[in-house]
Parts: structure tokens; sequence; C-alpha cells
């Protein structure tokens, strides 16, 4: 499965690539998450795709990665959860806006799902403006990092 935008190829990775990521990430938390994420799809081989590491890619770069981001695992009451991050030397390029645009879109095509949600810290002001240009609004909720954004389903 890949999904393409204007710059970018976004693809779920395979089992083997996400301990590969696991074994190369230097921070704790990260490494923690993508470990979660490995489980998940260990777990849950049906919907692996709702807990896989998805990479953005350039296209005109074959090869380059900018970013990575996630499902929190599939819809639960018609509600999915994105985390996404960078790579150091990519931000301000306007990639994370075009890759979250896209899977939203392609979340909302798939069945039961009709809200997806978003957490980012507090003092993040690049995550909170990526969320607000692709239609998140604030959802007046607090979660474990901070403020939690929702796009909602036009039905």
């Amino acid at each position: 499965m890949k999904l393409e935008t204007k710059r970018l190829f976004l693809y779920p990775i395979s089992d083997e690539d996400i301990k590969q990521m696991i074994e190369n990430e230097p921070k704790t938390e990260i490494k923690q998450a993508y470990s979660e994420m490995l489980q998940g799809c260990i777990e849950n081989p049906e919907n692996r795709i709702w807990y896989s590491i998805w990479i953005m890619e350039l296209k005109e770069k074959t090869g380059i990665i900018v970013g990575d981001f996630c499902f929190k695992g599939p819809s639960k009451n018609g509600i999915v959860e994105i985390g996404y991050g960078l790579r150091d030397g990519f931000c301000g390029n306007g990639f994370m806006t075009e890759a979250v645009k896209a899977i939203s879109e392609w979340a909302f095509t798939q069945e039961n799902v009709n809200i997806i949600e978003a957490e980012t810290s507090d003092d993040n002001e690049k995550s909170k403006n990526v969320l607000l240009k692709t239609g998140f609004k604030f959802s007046g909720k607090f979660g474990e990092e901070g403020p939690r954004f929702q796009l909602i389903k036009n039905l």
C-alpha cells in the first residue's frame, strides 16, 4: 500500500524494517513507541496498517526519508489517533502538513473512521500549526503530552 501526495510517498513498513528502526533509534521514548507499534503489528496482523510505522519519502529523491507517522491502533468508536515526526533538516517545508492532510483523507475513506485525533506538547507550536492548517480543532481536552485536537469527517 502506498499513498502519494504532490511531493511524498507515504507507506507502512514491514516488521523487519520496524525492528531496524528500533535498533537505530537513540531516544528511549521513541524506541519504546516503535516497540509498541511493532507489538501491535505482530499481535494484530489483520489490522497491522493501523499499528505500523508509515514512512514519508520524497518522490523526487527516492530513498530520502523526511519523517514518519502512525495511527495508534484501529478505530475505536469511530475515532483513530495519529502521531508524527520529521527528521532533522526537513522542518519548515510543509511536508508534515502535506502528509497529515493525505493520511486524514485516506483514514476517512476507511470503514468506521469518523474522527481523527492528535495530541501535541503544549509548547510545540509547529505541530499545533500543522494540525490547524489541516483542519483540526482543539478538542478542549488535554492528554499526557498536552492539548488534543480533532478532525471530524464531513458526513
